[in-house]
């Protein structure tokens, strides 16, 4: 192949790579509408996003292509506890089949602010497919195991107006190395 067309096509690949980064509080409109084009997710305020883009950012995670945020999460350290709390992903349309959710999580828990979680939380819906194969897939990724209880009940936190939420929880490898061999 010519210099010159295999230059081209590295270029394209990498173009089509979204980079990653810390959001800050001019991101939350924009990760405000990419909630809202990801359904099911719940959606939040505005205000909301904007406090977790500027009071969070060290443990929430944006992502751009061509200039247009198409991946996000939010989460937390869970006070007292050792355990990094995934809030919500989501992945543009335009980017979705290039593994940027399991991506920008093996991103966020390389970062100093998720360096003492030796498990990470999220809930989930169980028929929410999309997210159990992620989180599946991330822990086998880093050498994890998954399991999962019923956590927020549709009675008895969401007066019958949300399906029950599950919590996983994924052991993380005490070894950063092995981390870092999953990204």
């Amino acid at each position: 192949m010519p210099k010159n067309i295999a230059h081209e096509l590295t270029a394209r690949e990498t173009a089509r790579t979204p980079r990653l980064r810390k959001p800050d509080a001019t991101d939350g409109a924009a990760v405000w509408s990419l909630v809202r084009e990801c359904e099911p997710l719940d959606e939040n305020s505005m205000y909301c996003n904007l406090i977790q883009a500027d009071h969070f950012r060290d443990t929430c995670v944006l992502a751009e292509l061509d200039g247009d945020v198409v991946g996000w999460i939010s989460g937390h350290m869970i006070p007292n506890d050792d355990a990094f709390f995934v809030w919500q992903v989501a992945v543009s349309p335009k980017a979705r089949g290039m593994g940027l959710g399991k991506k920008m999580l093996l991103h966020l828990l390389d970062r100093d602010a998720c360096a003492d979680a030796e498990a990470l939380k999220t809930t989930i819906t169980k028929d929410n497919e999309a997210s159990w194969a992620m989180f599946r897939s991330l822990a086998r990724s880093v050498g994890g195991e998954l399991t999962d209880e019923p956590h927020f009940e549709e009675g008895a936190h969401f007066e019958g107006r949300h399906d029950t939420e599950h919590m996983v929880t994924i052991t993380l490898p005490g070894d950063e190395a092995q981390l870092k061999r999953a990204a």
